[in-house]
């Protein structure tokens, strides 16, 4: 942290350092005004969570709708924390339950592909470094608004997390395969593509669903493990980090990584989806 940066963010570290419990009391005003007087997004989040489960009744709708956002509150001060947090308190609110499974490739000189997504706390995978020595890119779309962009930066360099622009992504792993540079490289999959960006189109709660398909073509050129990681929320503020192996051999005929990877998303929304971001206009190309 420079003086230069501590001036300009002043109010996010002036947040940053108070107690995880204070943070919370604000999490619930602001939980209140996000949601029963401002109603950001309400019928973004009501339409996509009603056509996602069209089995279940008004009341279970009704409760995810505010499970959710309660999440997101948190989540948004979970990410002002992570400005100051110390890698003690880390270790204290996220809890790897299955590293082995990283391990076992890392240790045979695997490159692995974190193929992630807008759950949990996604933002606290820039923890990994603390629990794995390699070195960790993610990939990241700039924000529009520069303060913000910046800020995030911060934010997510702040342990050692390497932030690769996405259009940047591929040439940035060959040129550090080249320099025999072992890695980890963090791609969240699922965003609505572009009209004009290549897709995959696959049922995905209970509709068509395009996919991106950047994850899957890195993937295959340059044969890295592929890992689905997923967050189960112990409590506020701590959470179980869960790795899924979705496909060790990405060159093999038929691996179809996408897919796979959908597959595995959906049954982690359906087992907790408030944890998933509702929020985001995730069929845009349905419409």
């Amino acid at each position: 942290m420079t003086c230069k940066h501590l001036i300009k963010y002043l109010p996010f570290y002036a947040v940053s350092i108070l107690p995880m419990s204070l943070l919370y009391s604000f999490s619930d005003m602001l939980y209140v005004l996000v949601y029963h007087i401002l109603g950001y997004r309400k019928n973004v989040v009501q339409d996509n969570i009603k056509k996602s489960f069209p089995y279940k009744s008004r009341r279970e709708i009704k409760e995810i709708e505010k499970k959710f956002y309660h999440h997101f509150c948190d989540l948004l001060f979970e990410v002002i924390k992570s400005l100051t947090i110390t890698p003690e308190e880390v270790k204290k609110r996220l809890r790897i339950r299955n590293p082995g499974l990283l391990e076992k490739y890392l240790s045979n000189h695997r490159d692995i592909l974190l193929y992630t997504a807008h759950q949990g706390n996604w933002e606290w995978l820039i923890f990994i470094p603390l629990y794995f020595p390699y070195r960790s890119n993610t990939f990241y779309r700039p924000q529009k608004n520069k303060y913000f962009n910046d800020l995030l930066k911060i934010i997510r360099q702040r342990f050692g997390v390497h932030l690769v622009e996405e259009r940047m992504g591929y040439k940035t792993i060959v040129k550090l395969k080249s320099e025999k540079i072992q890695m980890m490289n963090c791609i969240i999959g699922d965003q609505s593509p572009t009209k004009k960006s290549s897709k995959y189109w696959q049922k995905f709660l209970n509709r068509p669903t395009a996919f991106l398909v950047g994850a899957d073509k890195i993937a295959k050129k340059t044969d890295q493990v592929v890992i689905f990681p997923h967050f189960q929320k112990m409590g506020r503020g701590r959470y179980e980090l869960f790795f899924d192996l979705i496909e060790d051999n990405p060159k093999e005929d038929g691996a179809n990584i996408v897919e796979k990877y959908a597959e595995r998303l959906e049954k982690t929304i359906q087992d907790s989806p408030e944890m998933w971001l509702w929020s985001h206009r995730r069929w845009k190309l349905n419409s």
